[in-house]
């Protein structure tokens, strides 16, 4: 595998040393992470099916879906859902093994009812249509998981990761996991949990634009919206002092809020989710494999959530290009920040990547030849623990999202 491993020394400035910096976060109840997670979950628990009734792993791909906006009308102390939320369900998957019926429809239908229970609060069965779209997967990829001890790639697909995550990006993900957190639910029960945070930083200022669903029943009128959400800003506000990571971070929430207009000039959601009206949502426009959206990173075009977790390069890589990039930054300090791109060919083995190429980034000049030994054991390691790797993500071990 050596032989495939490339070092490409880039000189140039880290991207936590330069000036600005952009990092996205999507909260669980944002339309498009709903998708993700959901249908990451439908594939985890297929997984365990297949698991349970064949012995292996089969083919399948969850990684198709629609959540498409239902309607509704709000109203202070609490609206109503005119028209439900449908959730389009598709892709592939094996329905049948030597002659055995394989419960795939329903597996998903159940997935995606106790997703919903578990992780939003104001969605009940009644909110939400299914359609279902799932097809047979075909013979040709199905044959791949004939032999589950050695898979190959069912596609052709390069991806890449990078390391340390900088002060911007913890900071956007830590602000979302707060305002969605236990305690900050407990203390602002109108908050829901649709909840995007974009961050912005100007060297050692962050600017923090924040969107949260407010919960109209929770809600009494106008001047308690804007008190409650002065009061969220607040609290927001001491969790960054408290942090010490900026010189200065602004914090805006409901930037489209207008005094004055009533309902009209408020962000009111029945269910805390904007996908009860205003906002449908689709697999991969979420977050990336390392739970933010960084737009000044590269990033590969791979949808990460309901790829098969055992044959598709586009989830596998994903995951394993960040490991990757974080085990040899940690262990080489002199590689400020690091980029790994993995590629491979359709039919190829999994754990034998056609090509991985580390770019470690430094505004010094890097001498490679004293680091190259050091990188290509941490990748030789990892790819001989690729079953079990990929094992993890079939159970949802690694964290994703």
């Amino acid at each position: 595998m050596s032989e495939r491993i490339f070092l490409e020394p880039i000189r140039s400035v880290p991207t936590f040393k330069k000036r600005f910096e952009i990092v996205e976060r999507k909260g669980i109840g944002h339309p498009d992470t709903i998708c993700d997670l959901l249908m990451n979950q439908v594939s985890i628990e297929l997984c365990k099916m297949y698991l349970k009734e064949t012995g292996a792993i089969q083919h399948h791909n969850m990684d198709k879906s629609l959540l498409v906006a239902g309607q509704s009308e709000n109203k202070f102390g609490g609206g109503k859902i005119t028209k439900p939320m449908k959730l389009v369900i598709g892709d592939r998957a094996t329905f049948e093994v030597k002659g055995q019926k394989l419960p795939v429809e329903e597996v998903a239908i159940s997935t995606a009812k106790k997703w919903f229970d578990d992780n939003l609060r104001f969605v009940r069965d009644e909110h939400v249509e299914y359609q279902l779209e799932i097809g047979t997967s075909s013979r040709e990829l199905c044959s791949i998981f004939k032999n589950p001890k050695s898979f190959v790639s069912n596609d052709t697909s390069a991806l890449v990761g990078y390391a340390p995550f900088t002060k911007t990006e913890s900071s956007v993900l830590e602000t979302e996991e707060y305002v969605n957190s236990q305690n900050f639910k407990k203390e602002f029960s109108e908050s829901g949990e649709d909840v995007k945070v974009m961050g912005v930083r100007n060297n050692d200022n962050l600017d923090l634009t924040i969107s949260i669903a407010f919960v109209d029943s929770h809600v009494d009128s106008e001047n308690h919206y804007f008190k409650r959400k002065q009061e969220m800003v607040e609290s927001i506000s001491e969790f960054h002092k408290k942090r010490e990571d900026f010189e200065e971070v602004k914090i805006t929430i409901n930037n489209l809020d207008s005094k004055n207009k009533g309902i009209e000039g408020l962000y009111l959601t029945v269910l805390g989710t904007s996908a009860d009206n205003a906002d449908s949502g689709e697999v991969g426009r979420g977050n990336m494999a390392n739970r933010v959206i960084s737009l000044t990173r590269p990033a590969g075009s791979e949808a990460f959530a309901g790829k098969n977790p055992v044959s598709h390069i586009g989830k596998i890589y994903n995951a394993l290009s960040f490991k990757l990039a974080e085990d040899i930054q940690k262990m080489v300090p002199d590689f400020e920040e690091v980029l790994v791109w993995m590629y491979n060919i359709i039919g190829k083995p999994v754990n034998e990547p056609a090509a991985i190429v580390v770019q470690p980034i430094s505004e010094k000049e890097i001498d490679s030849s004293n680091f190259e030994s050091t990188v290509k054991e941490i990748i030789d390691q990892n790819l001989n623990k690729m079953n079990e790797f990929c094992m993890n993500l079939a159970s949802g071990k690694i964290q994703i999202l």
